[in-house]
């Protein structure tokens, strides 16, 4: 036992202590609502990875939004890297015990969409299934619900970069705007209003309200386009099939992590989780549109004459 003014006696790390009882004291107000004392200087709760969050947007903003204005054969670079990315998260959330088997997935959807996209006919077409024939035949998880999955995700990213190619910068802005528009109005309005749940079974915490909203957004923006010029008024209903389609991609891959058990698809954004996180409903979205371009004639956003 240590005797009082004993100079050899450790001194108490005063700053350490009062780190740690502000850091106990942040994680009880961010668990429990009623706590509201909030030591000074200390992110609580959702907001602790703000900055991370904020600098990662502007970021894939800044660099989305110059790649989608450049097109050409760098955007169609990046649209592949995106689009092995999100083969291996989804590789990755229904095996996590396999570890080469993700990076052997994700390079096999950036070979046959290049193979794709360099040699464009029909036979060339089949290559954008490859990787689902890899995920069905590989020990995982849901073996065809990923297959189909990785399918919209190779779909889409074909779409994406013919799209831009064929059609122009507007049907591409067109697209993302739908999706952002339905997602922000359908979180907003759904937290407010609240209402009785669209698909409990598979997402809880979506609503009706938040849905229809969705769709309003989704509509405002074709209304947008037409007020402008850049089509005619059958943009709007089309507008709000592919905002619907947009909503249920998210649900799809809610539904997915939900059944791997993990939060976000991967770590691979700062403070958004992963790539998958940020274009789940862009993906089912464009794979929508692809499909209804094979049975009718899309009013797609062109300036009108």
């Amino acid at each position: 036992m240590t005797a009082a003014g004993d100079p050899d006696a450790p001194t108490p790390d005063v700053d350490a202590d009062a780190d740690l009882a502000a850091e106990a004291a942040a994680e009880a107000a961010a668990a429990d609502p009623e706590v509201t004392t909030i030591p000074p200087g200390r992110p609580v709760g959702r907001w602790a990875d703000l900055r991370k969050r904020v600098v990662s947007a502007v970021v894939l903003v800044a660099v989305g939004g110059a790649e989608i204005w450049l097109g050409g054969p760098s955007f169609a670079v990046l649209v592949i890297l995106l689009t092995g990315a999100m083969v291996w998260e989804l590789a990755k959330m229904t095996a996590p015990d396999r570890e080469n088997t993700p990076l052997g997935l994700a390079a096999l959807a950036c070979i046959s969409l290049g193979i794709t996209l360099l040699f464009p006919d029909r036979f060339t077409t089949a290559f954008l299934l490859v990787p689902a024939l890899a995920i069905a035949l590989t020990d995982r998880r849901d073996r065809r619900l990923s297959s189909l999955y990785s399918v919209a995700i190779m779909v889409a990213s074909y779409g994406l970069i013919d799209l831009r190619m064929t059609s122009g910068t507007p049907v591409i802005i067109w697209l993302v705007l739908i999706v952002v528009a339905s997602d922000v109005l359908g979180y907003f309005v759904g937290r407010i209003l609240g209402g009785p749940k669209f698909w409990p079974s598979v997402s809880p915490k979506k609503t009706w309200s938040g849905t229809f909203a969705g769709w309003v957004g989704a509509a405002l923006v074709g209304l947008g386009f037409w007020a402008a010029g850049y089509g005619t008024l059958a943009l709007i209903p089309l507008s709000v099939a592919i905002g619907f389609a947009g909503q249920m991609g998210d649900i799809w891959e809610s539904w997915i992590k939900r059944r791997c058990g993990v939060k976000d698809a991967s770590t691979l954004i700062p403070g958004h989780g992963g790539v998958l996180d940020r274009f789940d409903a862009l993906i089912v979205a464009i794979a929508a549109l692809m499909v209804l371009g094979l049975f009718l004639p899309l009013p797609l956003p062109a300036p009108v004459p």
